[in-house]
């Protein structure tokens, strides 16, 4: 019989890079029932600081898990089916941008990829105080995943 190879733990640093090459994953929270919430979530790493942050509406139904338990992770797949990321951690959601151009506003801006930063900043900061727009904060204390090395 063929000895099939086994997933590979990923070094803290490969799983930082993997995090910064990908913009979207799948965010988890806790439901009240204690089950998980799951979301599909652009994002943006921070590995310095070791914090993920995400846009959200400060309505929707993950932010008022979140408020109320702060514990999430947040799974990203690698190259292939087999790779994959998580970031644990507790979130902090912030009050949500009132002012164009406000702390929260800028924040938000700052997450988007410089190539693709709106023309119209003014315009664009307006739109995220008119949605009610939060970040997420999710402060990393565990990350671990996998890549399974096949040839061909």
């Amino acid at each position: 019989m063929t000895q099939r190879p086994a997933p590979r733990p990923l070094s803290d640093e490969a799983l930082s890079r993997l995090l910064g090459r990908r913009r979207f994953g799948t965010l988890a929270t806790v439901k009240r029932s204690g089950h998980p919430h799951l979301t599909t979530m652009a994002y943006s790493w921070d590995p310095e600081a070791r914090i993920v942050r995400f846009s959200s509406t400060a309505d929707r139904v993950k932010v008022r898990h979140l408020r109320r338990d702060p514990r999430a992770a947040l799974h990203v797949t690698g190259g292939d089916v087999w790779s994959f990321a998580v970031a644990e951690g507790e979130t902090v959601v912030s009050e949500r941008t009132t002012v164009p151009g406000d702390a929260v506003g800028r924040e938000l801006l700052a997450m988007i990829p410089e190539a693709e930063r709106p023309e119209d900043e003014a315009a664009f900061l307006e739109e995220l105080t008119a949605e009610h727009r939060v970040v997420i904060r999710l402060k990393v204390d565990r990350l671990y995943g996998t890549v399974l090395d096949i040839d061909g």
